[in-house]
């Protein structure tokens, strides 16, 4: 059942660790046994049927420190078998993408022999998280050694175990081999090409792949606002008139670059097997808690929250806080604007170098502040969302979504939309604009990259000094590597990596008339952004679990949701030219009204552009629709077949003998 790895460090593992499980330090012998015994017991009789190995230090220091690590893996056949229980879809001989079954793997591409392989190690140490989260109580009143951490049959168990802080984290191994290998690949050598997509979903799966190639795909598509930009910058700099070609390119860039998104994400996600997939059951958060209850659903027992509750707490306490919030922000802005003043009565009084890089001052200063105040907000909104108590983790997701981007695009626009439209102060935007996009990024990179390379380097050296002075110059042990994994940081998942590019997204589409260079600037940032996020991924953070995505979710419509937003800014700026004012010189009625006309056209012919380019390829549609259309004939086949065993089930009966 379970074997000390210390044992046979020597000569690696008896089996391929694949994800590490972390029992809190003083749990009770009783209840690693116990859950020890159901992970490694068969299926049919309630167990996960994976391998287990307990991870101990050479030393007594070691063993006193973390002495609750396991190494949990599977045998190939259980993969396998894993596979069509999560539902993978995998290429069929035909080139079809279809759900795997263990009775018809010979028929799969690829599959051949065993079928070693044939999954990639991002699917293998997803199915083990399947099986250890699916594990589900019995008959136990309580977990064994707890008495007061109470079960019920069907209560998952390692979410029961982590809720209580018995279990401290489990997480996938890293492969150093592999890691090597795309780390080569990926961003130790710098060149101007695709990444390596296909390594980064075998090794991380298509969560974080689809991440990186959305990073990759608006990188590219801002060239051609780059390269527009940056005659605009370089010969219209002081002529407002000639930004008005720029904001209507603007406006039908940002439409084709997300519809176009949208078709290559369903042909990568086809390609991965995602599109068809169906989404798996979602089981309770493990924060959730309520009264015991019935699920209507599943038929088990498990806690219940009246969604009553649950609103009170959302229009009563969070909305306020929200409020409260945007009110601040909007008062930081006031404050801004003062130190702005202050700074250009200085420079009047007397302009010199001096009073001139005084005038950036309160625009960096107010960009640190809005940093600040983004990554406090964030905090206090995913405290009040887990407070709300949702159940799932998708709503959960959204409520947060929800807040955080209602905050960042006040915190972030406020004060550009009031230079623009309330002061009309068409220099001090582009000042604005220029000085907060530059400083954002400055910010982002060093809190991203920097600060967590510095400090997870910081432990590691005095894990390698310890470990030297025991082995000298060998290889480091499988010990060594989980224990420094175990301390390294937990990856959050994607919501900020897809944040930060909605934010640089706002800026290019809202406002880029004014700074052409915004484009160019973004580009930049996502280049040194795709090295410093694959770098933190493969050696700062903790390997995460590969989560099967078939799009970027909610952000697209947040995307979506920016980009109708930027018609309405563009077409006011327009409006507020000198070039379009000259034609209402009395008229301003007429002139909002004509700015407001051009505005529906340009959000009909948005649409309207959005409507005629399908959000997923033809031949993808006739594929899918062919794979539908064999499933209803094989259940009809089934259905027949049943009626048939049955009629004749009958006549046999019935027969006089």
């Amino acid at each position: 059942m379970q074997n000390n790895l210390s044992d046979y460090d020597n000569g690696g593992p008896l089996f391929a660790p694949l994800v590490v499980l972390e029992l809190a330090q003083n749990t009770e012998a009783e209840t690693i046994t116990w859950l020890l015994n159901r992970i490694t017991d068969k299926q049919q009789n309630g167990g996960a049927e994976l391998l287990v190995e307990q991870v101990l230090g050479g030393g007594q220091e070691e063993q006193k420190g973390k002495p609750n690590i396991f190494l949990v893996g599977s045998t190939w056949p259980r993969l396998l078998a894993g596979a069509e229980e999560v539902g993978l879809f995998k290429e069929f001989n035909d080139g079809t993408m279809r759900g795997f079954t263990f009775s018809n793997r010979e028929s799969f591409k690829d599959f051949q022999g065993d079928g070693d392989g044939f999954l990639n190690i991002a699917e293998c140490q997803y199915i083990i998280k399947y099986e250890l989260d699916t594990l589900r109580a019995k008959s136990e009143a309580h977990v064994p050694g707890y008495p007061k951490v109470k079960l019920y049959p069907g209560k998952s168990v390692i979410r029961r175990l982590q809720s209580k802080g018995i279990l401290v984290q489990y997480f996938p191994l890293h492969d150093k081999e592999e890691l090597k290998r795309l780390s080569f690949s990926w961003y130790r050598n710098i060149k101007l090409s695709a990444q390596p997509l296909d390594n980064i979903r075998h090794y991380f799966g298509e969560g974080l792949a689809l991440y990186f190639r959305f990073l990759e795909f608006f990188t590219f598509a801002l060239v051609p606002m780059a390269l527009i930009g940056i005659p605009y910058y370089l010969f219209a700099w002081e002529d407002y008139d000639r930004y008005v070609l720029f904001a209507v390119f603007n406006l039908m860039w940002s439409t084709v670059f997300l519809e176009l998104w949208k078709r290559h994400s369903a042909q990568l996600a086809y390609g991965w097997g995602t599109l068809s997939r169906k989404k798996a059951f979602e089981e309770p958060r493990p924060g959730f808690h309520g009264v015991l209850g019935l699920n209507p659903v599943t038929g088990r027992e498990e806690p219940v929250y009246p969604s009553t509750k649950r609103q009170l707490r959302i229009y009563l306490v969070s909305v306020p806080f929200v409020l409260l919030c945007l009110y601040l922000s909007l008062y930081v802005m006031m404050i801004y604007f003062d130190m702005e003043s202050w700074a250009l009565s200085i420079y009047y009084e007397d302009p010199n170098f001096w009073t001139g890089v005084l005038l950036f001052i309160p625009s960096i200063i107010y960009a640190v502040v809005i940093e600040f105040m983004n990554l406090l907000y964030r905090y206090a909104a995913e405290i009040l969302t887990n407070w709300e108590n949702h159940r799932l983790e998708s709503s959960f997701q959204n409520h947060l979504v929800l807040k955080v981007l209602v905050f960042n695009f006040v915190n972030c626009f406020a004060s550009l939309f009031y230079i623009a439209f309330v002061m009309q102060d068409m220099m001090l935007l582009r000042h604005s604009l220029a000085t907060l996009l530059i400083t954002s990024q400055i910010l982002n990179q060093v809190m991203e990259a920097f600060l967590p390379y510095w400090l997870q380097r910081r432990r590691n050296k005095k894990v390698h000094k310890k470990v030297r002075r025991i082995l000298g110059d060998k290889e480091l042990p499988l010990v060594v590597q989980v224990q420094l994994e175990s301390d390294m940081n937990t990856y959050l998942g994607t919501f900020d990596d897809y944040l930060e590019q909605f934010l640089l997204f706002g800026y290019v589409s809202l406002f880029s008339c004014v700074y052409p260079l915004a484009a160019l600037l973004v580009i930049l940032n996502n280049m040194t952004e795709v090295y410093s996020d694959a770098f933190k991924m493969c050696h700062v953070y903790k390997r995460p679990f590969s989560e099967p995505a078939s799009d970027i979710g909610v952000w697209q419509l947040a995307f979506e949701t920016m980009s109708a937003i930027a018609v309405v800014t563009n077409c006011a700026l327009i409006g507020l030219s000198p070039q379009v004012k000259a034609y209402f010189p009395e008229a301003d009625t007429q002139l909002i009204l004509t700015v407001v006309a051009i505005e529906h056209v340009l959000l009909a012919f948005k649409f309207i552009l959005a409507f005629i380019i399908p959000d997923v390829p033809k031949h993808i549609q006739i594929k899918l629709a062919k794979l539908e259309f064999e499933s209803l004939e094989a259940l009809k086949k089934k259905v027949r077949a049943a009626v048939t065993w049955e009629i004749r089930q009958s006549l046999c009966y019935h027969s006089p003998h």
